[in-house]
């Protein structure tokens, strides 16, 4: 079929109504990448001075929410791991340059850009975990885990602020989507009291779990792709390195900032067939 055809075959299917369309995108869809299935993720630790040992997720979690306020969510990710390593070994710990962590603040120097939760969370990894490839998976998990999950759950002990947050989907892992989906949700600004207790449970939870993800990948029980992402598979279809598109390289929701037009969803399919 060659474009002048294909677009009569859209005139019709859109005079044919919506059931015509239907058909007619069904019709022309790019093949997706099957979603990875779930695997254990191998890891064999180097001989290194910044080794890992097991700590209590909860514990960590309640660190993380009792240290914000030195430095933020970043920091206090991150310092709620390294100071529990350091108060049981010592050197290389008790010298880790941890100051530097609080730049991370509302994603990054106040930029809004990446969660500093997860910034942390992902600086922690890539410190005990030395392998590239696992760092990625790892960090994937980490971040798709954040998008999906409705948060925060976190319960402290002794609150800071008598306030008990909804929850809700970041559906992002950016520091502003994730912030404005929740003052939507929550109908609180972002200054105020009631979203700064928000962050600070959600960073108890992500210290919580990038702990338990480097118990699990330091003791051979660590099992990926728990947390995939069929939408945006969808999206790299076309516009990934292995469509035809070619102008994004992205593991990130796109739906959080970015949604489809009605003629993208009438003739994008139809576009993408006659592309070269």
């Amino acid at each position: 079929m060659d474009r002048r055809k294909a677009m009569k075959v859209a005139a019709g299917a859109i005079a044919a109504g919506g059931a015509g369309l239907l058909t007619l995108t069904t019709a022309f869809k790019p093949e997706k990448q099957p979603l990875p299935e779930t695997r254990n993720l191998e890891f064999t630790p180097e001989e290194s001075e910044w080794e890992y040992f097991h700590l209590d997720p909860s514990a960590t979690a309640q660190l993380a929410y009792d240290r914000y306020s030195e430095g933020s969510c970043m920091y206090a990710t991150v310092i709620s791991v390294v100071s529990q390593l350091a108060d049981k070994f010592g050197e290389p710990f008790t010298s880790f340059p941890i100051h530097m962590f609080k730049y991370g603040h509302g994603g990054i120097g106040g930029f809004g850009s990446v969660c500093g939760a997860l910034n942390g969370a992902a600086a922690l990894i890539g410190l005990f975990v030395t392998d590239k490839n696992v760092q990625d998976k790892m960090i994937t998990d980490l971040f798709q885990w954040y998008e999906k999950e409705s948060l925060p759950v976190f319960n402290p002990q002794n609150a800071v602020f008598d306030f008990t947050p909804v929850v809700s989907a970041s559906n992002s892992v950016l520091c502003h989507a994730s912030n404005t989906n929740w003052c939507k949700t929550s109908g609180f600004s972002v200054d105020s009291k009631e979203r700064k207790e928000r962050c600070r449970r959600l960073t108890g939870d992500v210290a919580q779990k990038v702990t338990a993800s480097l118990n699990d990948i330091y003791t051979n029980a660590y099992i990926t792709n728990t947390h995939t992402n069929e939408a945006t598979n969808s999206c790299v279809a076309c516009h990934g390195n292995d469509g035809k598109v070619k102008n994004t390289s992205v593991k990130m929701s796109c739906t959080s900032c970015h949604s489809e037009s009605f003629a993208h969803k009438a003739f994008a399919d139809v576009h993408y067939k006659f592309m070269k």
